[in-house]
């Protein structure tokens, strides 16, 4: 996961292909268990719950900051307790290192909370 940490993400506007499932697969083992590809291969995601309303809106917001630093922003659906936070890079339709990036920064704000 440092590895991916400490990468920026860099503008993706299309022109790309998406990462190979063996590519994605290979990046997915460098975050959180509790992350898992979509099962059309385009995204990633997990599901982040939480004890009370104020907590999940904090960490949401805090996915939301990281979103802004990074200029890639996740699809987020959040209720009382919980946040599911999905990642896919939407210019190339599919999965960049950008949602690795982003996912391993989110691992990062759970692991220091």
């Amino acid at each position: 996961m440092t590895e991916l940490v400490e990468r920026k993400c860099v503008p993706c506007e299309g022109g790309v292909e998406p990462l190979k499932d063996a590519q994605a697969k290979s990046l997915l083992s460098k975050l959180d268990s509790g992350w898992e590809i979509t099962t059309d291969g385009k995204a990633i995601r997990r599901q982040f719950d939480f004890p009370a309303f104020g907590r999940t809106m904090a960490f949401t917001n805090a996915v939301a900051w990281v979103a802004t630093v990074e200029g890639h922003h996740p699809d987020l659906k959040v209720s009382y307790s919980r946040c599911v936070v999905i990642y896919t890079t939407h210019s190339i339709g599919g999965l960049s290192d950008n949602d690795f990036i982003c996912a391993a920064k989110i691992d990062r704000l759970i692991a220091d909370a």
